[in-house]
């Protein structure tokens, strides 16, 4: 697998390896949030881009469960009053979470997400499908999270799979 060091945020400095980026809001704060939080709690978020169109809002959180890792958010976008709607398995290291608007931000034109690979709630893709995913990290532009060497990074929350070193491995 490739290194990946970690970036820094120039709005707040926080540190981005394969997952959301984190912007607003007290990270020093008593309880859960928003460094670790209920997936539940995402569920039904809004998903705005850069200019501030409404892009639609968070239906599912899909996990890669061998590695222990977040895949997608998937938002549904396109419908009206929850008809029609299209959904669009976007790579959680592309959103960003802003934890004081309590909304993400998706670095997408409203158009380019309109042209997007995307599925309705009866047909949903074999998320597993190493071409698919391939293809749907290059869309947006995304590193893919299986790419990513948590190993490497100095903070071990980041990932279960920090500890493929064993537990020496862990500081």
């Amino acid at each position: 697998m490739a290194s990946r060091t970690p970036t820094t945020s120039t709005t707040t400095g926080s540190r981005t390896t394969g997952g959301a980026s984190i912007i607003g809001g007290d990270r020093r704060g008593d309880g859960p949030g928003p460094d670790v939080m209920d997936a539940d709690t995402l569920i039904g978020d809004s998903v705005t881009n850069d200019a501030g169109d409404d892009l639609g809002k968070i239906e599912a959180i899909m996990l890669d469960v061998a590695a222990g890792r977040i895949a997608y958010a998937v938002l549904s976008f396109g419908g009206f009053l929850g008809m029609g709607d299209k959904l669009f398995a976007i790579p959680w290291s592309a959103l960003t979470l802003d934890a004081e608007q309590k909304c993400f931000i998706l670095k997408v034109a409203k158009e380019r997400l309109d042209g997007a690979p995307g599925f309705d709630k009866d047909h949903w893709p074999s998320m597993a499908d190493p071409t698919w995913a391939s293809d749907v990290h290059t869309y947006y532009n995304a590193r893919p999270y299986w790419d990513d060497d948590f190993g490497a990074s100095p903070d071990r929350r980041t990932s279960a799979g920090a500890m493929r070193g064993g537990p020496a491995d862990v500081a």
